[in-house]
């Protein structure tokens, strides 16, 4: 019989996701990750029965997160300027509507499972994603900078972003298009593959752009397991290529909840 700490390893690198998407820093989601572990050290028995682990994982993180103050891990005066933002955002969403509408999109939990981790009836799980919907789409609209070199991925991820309200003012197929797109207008949201046309990598444009500009990053990569690796710093959006349109609308909407001008630019590494 596998350990507890083999039954969740595979599920860890998804749990950090959720809870930075949840908090909107990695920081912060991975203190709630910390405490859900502990948690479930406590009480081992929370898993031995469970049907399906990954649900009762997120369940345990919820509860955590309903009662540990997003700025636990110290006093509040002295709270970054991140954490004092996403606690100014979170409550621009109606919590249980965005907490549902995070695992069926970003985390693509049936409606079964939503309702189970969330308690409730499946008919109140699906209006609850229905309400976020609504919600999210009232949202901050922006200009969005696609950097992707695959024309029919581009053109989709135009045609959701544009669905959403959004304007997409370029799409950049290299890196050298993307510092140049970045000259000429200034987006507000960008969305990013890893390996670009020119064999340049998407992930050196971005550096380069955070190191011009304060700007949200959703990046797309076929390889999630590169970057959630528990090392700093991550991106705190990411979507796994082949993408469903309800996980990119989900990501989008959940970076723009967070005030990027009162966020320091952060690199990124693989």
């Amino acid at each position: 019989m596998p350990s507890v700490a083999e039954t969740i390893a595979p599920h860890l690198p998804y749990l950090r996701r959720f809870a930075r998407a949840l908090t909107g820093t990695q920081s912060v989601g991975d203190i709630y990750v910390q405490a859900t572990l502990e948690a479930l050290v406590a009480d081992p028995d929370a898993l031995a029965t469970a049907r399906n682990v990954r649900a009762v994982l997120y369940k345990l993180l919820l509860g955590v997160w309903r009662t540990m103050p997003i700025n636990a891990q110290g006093d509040a005066t002295h709270a970054s300027s991140v954490e004092v933002s996403a606690r100014r955002n979170l409550e621009a969403i109606t919590p249980r509507p965005r907490i549902a509408f995070l695992l069926r999109s970003l985390e693509g939990f049936s409606i079964e499972q939503i309702a189970h981790t969330l308690d409730c009836a499946i008919a109140d799980a699906q209006s609850l994603i229905d309400t976020a919907g609504r919600e999210i789409a009232d949202q901050i609209k922006t200009n969005v900078l696609i950097i992707e070199d695959e024309p029919l991925i581009a053109l989709d991820l135009q045609t959701l972003v544009e669905d959403l309200g959004h304007t997409v003012v370029d799409i950049a197929r290299t890196h050298s298009e993307a510092i140049a797109a970045i000259e000429t207008f200034k987006p507000g949201l960008i969305l990013a593959d890893i390996q670009l046309a020119d064999g340049s990598s998407g992930l050196e444009a971005v550096n380069e752009i955070l190191d011009m500009m304060e700007v949200p990053v959703i990046f797309i990569t076929a390889y999630p397991e590169r970057f959630l690796t528990g090392d700093r710093p991550e991106p705190a959006f990411l979507i796994t290529k082949p993408f469903l349109i309800e996980t990119v609308k989900a990501v989008i909407s959940q970076a723009l909840f967070f005030d990027r001008r009162s966020q320091r630019a952060q690199r990124i590494t693989m």
